[in-house]
């Protein structure tokens, strides 16, 4: 049987601002039969009870899939075409529970090892950080220890937040405590503000973590880092986890903990293309909280970096 290739719905065949939102007006997807052949799903999960100041990213994947309805199948800079290739289309969201933060990561990880098991490259619209956690469990199963490329103003190893163990800045530690990260194949960019202590960023460097804070980022390409970033995570599965409050928030004022002096759109798009050659296995865009994101620019950069993330995916072509 001949590969199936979905393509995004074309402006000219329903107007853009027409029609059912999916991520990039793609087919949605339910029946087991035709996710067993799908390469790639865009999926949402709708959680903010990790969130430790402003809430909101549940409405995150709604908002993001309205704002993809602009972004065409070719990337006319970089050749790719992910469409000619990849059987990609919408999965719909996991059905969290949003009252119980134990119960919804049991979700999230049980929806997970589903996808994982059709043999799908997950890319996910978050919900808060704290989901990246159920899915590094699920991915493990098949993969083994994960590299990490994480873009964020934050770089969520805290112990606990008011005494619970798992929330949205507590994401890196579990997963180091889990066994789930390849320390030496892990790079977290873009960290940067204050900190409770001296050491806050130290943590990660001690479990062989290559932390570059944002001040290292300030007033030049990030194409050199991606060089080195590509050395340290390569030669085996690598996830890419894009916190928006990375970018600063004169671009991305749409999330919960924003932070002065963080990454441009342009550096944003340069550690994602950066990352074309490695074994990606998944990805996710998260922090996005429209409420807070009145032009619903924050969400159209978060649905941008989604399609930049999945024209980086192995087996790309490119034209």
């Amino acid at each position: 049987m001949d590969k199936i290739l979905h393509q995004p719905l074309g402006g000219n065949e329903m107007p853009r601002f027409g029609g059912i939102a999916t991520m990039m007006r793609l087919p949605h997807i339910q029946s087991a039969e035709d996710k067993r052949q799908l390469d790639v799903a865009f999926v949402g999960v709708p959680l903010d009870i990790g969130t430790s100041l402003r809430s909101g990213t549940r409405f995150g994947p709604r908002e993001i899939r309205a704002q993809s309805v602009m972004i065409r199948p070719y990337n006319m800079a970089t050749g790719a075409a992910p469409f000619d290739s990849l059987n990609i289309a919408d999965i719909g969201d996991v059905a969290i529970n949003t009252f119980n933060m134990a119960e919804a990561i049991r979700i999230i990880e049980q929806a997970y090892d589903e996808i994982v098991e059709y043999g799908i490259k997950p890319l996910t619209l978050g919900g808060d950080h704290t989901i990246t956690l159920p899915i590094l469990r699920a991915l493990k199963k098949k993969h083994g220890k994960i590299g990490l490329v994480h873009i964020d103003a934050h770089a969520d190893v805290n112990d606990h937040m008011f005494g619970e163990k798992i929330a949205h800045g507590t994401t890196f530690r579990r997963a180091v405590e889990e066994d789930l990260l390849d320390c030496d194949r892990v790079v977290q960019i873009g960290l940067r503000a204050q900190g409770y202590t001296a050491e806050d960023f130290n943590w990660s460097r001690k479990q062989g973590f290559r932390v570059v804070q944002a001040e290292e980022c300030w007033h030049q390409s990030l194409a050199p880092l991606m060089a080195e970033v590509r050395e340290k995570v390569g030669g085996g599965p690598v996830y890419l986890s894009f916190d928006i409050d990375g970018i600063d928030p004169a671009w991305a004022p749409g999330t919960g903990t924003p932070e002065i002096g963080g990454l441009t759109t342009i550096q944003a798009m340069e550690i994602i293309r950066g990352c074309q050659g490695l074994d990606l296995i998944g990805g996710d865009l998260v922090e996005v909280s429209p409420p807070y994101d009145t032009t619903g620019n924050t969400s159209l950069l978060g649905a941008n970096l989604l399609y930049e993330m999945l024209c980086v995916l192995p087996g790309v072509q490119r034209r």
